[in-house]
C-alpha cells in the first residue's frame, strides 16, 4: 500500500501542466570545464604547485529563462574562483551576437570556488607561477571563454515551455570571519557579527511538471577546502547531490554577499561534504513545499559606474615595493611601474563597477553585483528595498576586481578593506563612498 501512495504521489506530480500556466520557456546547458593539463590553482597565494587531480569535475552551466512577451534572458554559474572583466565583456559580447540579447539580459556568476584553476587576469598577480604557467593559464582560458559561450547559446537555442517557481531554505554554516581583537579586525570567527543564512531557490519544471532547472544561492566564502584536487567546494557537493536527487535537473550554485562569512569550522573534506548536503538539504525541502509561482514580465537592467580609490602613492613607494620579497607586493608595483611609464599616471578609479537589476513583476527583484561583496551590502539593500516579496543578492558576478567592502568596513580596517586590495593590483583602498555610489544605483534600477 505504501508503495502504491509513493506511486501515485510521483505520477501526480509528472501530471502535464494546463497550457494557461506555461507563461515562460526555459533552457539549460552545460560543459566541463574541469583542466585537461596540470595547472596552478586560484585562490590560495601560499600554494606551491601545480594541480593535476580532482575531486569532481568542474562545470560552467546556463541557464535562458523568455516570459510570454518574449524577453529572455540568460544566468551562467561557474565553478570558477572569479570571472575578470577581460573574460566576461568577451563571453557576453558573443552570446549577444549569436542571441540577439543585449547586455542586461546577461550575468555570468561564479561559485568562488578556491579548488578551481587560475584565470588569466583574475587574482593572477598573487600566485607564484612556475615558468610554463603563464601560457597554459591563458590556453585554459580561451577555452574556457568558448566553453562559456556555448552553454548560453545552446542554453538559449534549447527553450522549451516552462513554469518558474520560488521558494527560500535556510542554512546555518556560515559565519561572519571579521573577527573584532585588541590589535584590530583579523581573519577568524566572529559568531554574532552579521550573516545571511537565507538559501533563495528557483525551480523551473517543464510542460510534464519534471524539475529542469534548480538555481540556489547562498552568501558564505566558497572555501573549506584548501586541497590540491579540482573540485566545486561545498557549493559542488550541493549541485551533485541535487542532481542526484532530481536526475532530470541541472543544479547551478551562485555565491551571494559573503565576503565576510566563511563556513566553519572548515579545512576538511568530511566538512565539506556535509556543508553541500546541508546546503542541498535546504533547497529540497524548499521544492517539496508549496512554492510561488512567477507570473509577472521579466525586466533587466544594467549599468556600469565609476568608484573611486583613496589618493594613489607616488612612484617612490611602487619602486621600493617592486623589491619586496612578497610575490603579490612586488608584483603589483611592477604593475603600478608600468602603468606610470605607459600612462604617467595611475587611475585613481575603477571605471566599470557592474551592477545589474532583473525583475519578475513585483514577484522577484533579482540584485546581481561584481567584486567579493559583503554582508552590509545586504542589510542595506533589504532596508532600501524593504517590502519587496522576493530580494535576492548576488554577488561576484560579471567582474570580480576586488573586495567590496562597506564603509563600516573600511573604517574598521581588516582584510576585506586593506590587504585585499594588494592581491587584485588595486593601488590602494577604496574610498567610503564606495557603498553608497553601489547602493544608489542599484535601488534606481530596482525600482
Amino acid at each position: 500500500m505504501r508503495c502504491l501512495f509513493t506511486l501515485l504521489i510521483t505520477l501526480a506530480s509528472l501530471t502535464p501542466l494546463p497550457a494557461d500556466e506555461l507563461r515562460w520557456k526555459a533552457g539549460t546547458a552545460r560543459q566541463v570545464i574541469t583542466p585537461d593539463v596540470p595547472l596552478w590553482m586560484a585562490g590560495y597565494g601560499n600554494r606551491d604547485k601545480p594541480c593535476d587531480t580532482k575531486q569532481h569535475d568542474l562545470w560552467v552551466k546556463a541557464l535562458a529563462i523568455e516570459d510570454a512577451n518574449g524577453h529572455a534572458a540568460i544566468i551562467l554559474t561557474s565553478d570558477l574562483c572569479g570571472i575578470p572583466r577581460s573574460l566576461g565583456e568577451a563571453v557576453t559580447k558573443e552570446v549577444s551576437r549569436k542571441t540577439g540579447l543585449k547586455r542586461d539580459q546577461i550575468a555570468l556568476t561564479c561559485s568562488h570556488t578556491h579548488c578551481g584553476p587560475v584565470v588569466f587576469d583574475n587574482l593572477y598577480s598573487m600566485y607564484p607561477l612556475t615558468p610554463e604557467q603563464p601560457e597554459r593559464i591563458k590556453a585554459y582560458t580561451a577555452k574556457l571563454r568558448d566553453r562559456m559561450i556555448d552553454a548560453c547559446v545552446k542554453a538559449y537555442e534549447s527553450r522549451q515551455p516552462a513554469t518558474l517557481s520560488t521558494g527560500a531554505g535556510t542554512a546555518r554554516f556560515a559565519v561572519n570571519r571579521r573577527e573584532p581583537t585588541a590589535k584590530g579586525i583579523i581573519n577568524g570567527s566572529n559568531p554574532t557579527g552579521p550573516v545571511d543564512h537565507d538559501v533563495p531557490t528557483l525551480c523551473v519544471k517543464d510542460k510534464d511538471g519534471k524539475v529542469k532547472a534548480i538555481v540556489f544561492g547562498y552568501a558564505c566564502h566558497n572555501t573549506t577546502l584548501g586541497i590540491y584536487e579540482w573540485c566545486g567546494d561545498y557549493a559542488g557537493f550541493a549541485q551533485i547531490e541535487l542532481e542526484k536527487k532530481y536526475p532530470d535537473a541541472t543544479a547551478m550554485f551562485w555565491i551571494g554577499t559573503g565576503g565576510d562569512a566563511n563556513p566553519l569550522p572548515r579545512k576538511e573534506l568530511e566538512l565539506c561534504i556535509k556543508y553541500g548536503k546541508e546546503l542541498a538539504g535546504a533547497v529540497d525541502d524548499v521544492l517539496k513545499k508549496p512554492m510561488q509561482p512567477l507570473t509577472g514580465a521579466l525586466t533587466t537592467k544594467y549599468r556600469e559606474i565609476a568608484l573611486d580609490l583613496e589618493p594613489v602613492p607616488d612612484k617612490t613607494k611602487w619602486t621600493a615595493d617592486a623589491l619586496s620579497k612578497t610575490v603579490a607586493v612586488r608584483n603589483r608595483a611592477q604593475i603600478m611601474l608600468k602603468q606610470l611609464e605607459d600612462n604617467g599616471a595611475i587611475p585613481a578609479s575603477y571605471p566599470h563597477y557592474p551592477v545589474q537589476v532583473w525583475k519578475v513583476g513585483d514577484e522577484l527583484t533579482w540584485v546581481i553585483l561584481g567584486g567579493e561583496v559583503v554582508i552590509d551590502y545586504n542589510l542595506r539593500l533589504k532596508k532600501e528595498l524593504a517590502g519587496r516579496k522576493n530580494l535576492w543578492i548576488t554577488g561576484y558576478a560579471n567582474d570580480v576586481m576586488s573586495y567590496i567592502p562597506s564603509a563600516r568596513n573600511l573604517k574598521e580596517g581588516g582584510y576585506e578593506a586593506d590587504s585585499s586590495q594588494i592581491y587584485y593590483s588595486m593601488p590602494g583602498k577604496w574610498l567610503p563612498t564606495i557603498e553608497d555610489a553601489i547602493i544608489r544605483t542599484a535601488v534606481e534600477l530596482a525600482k
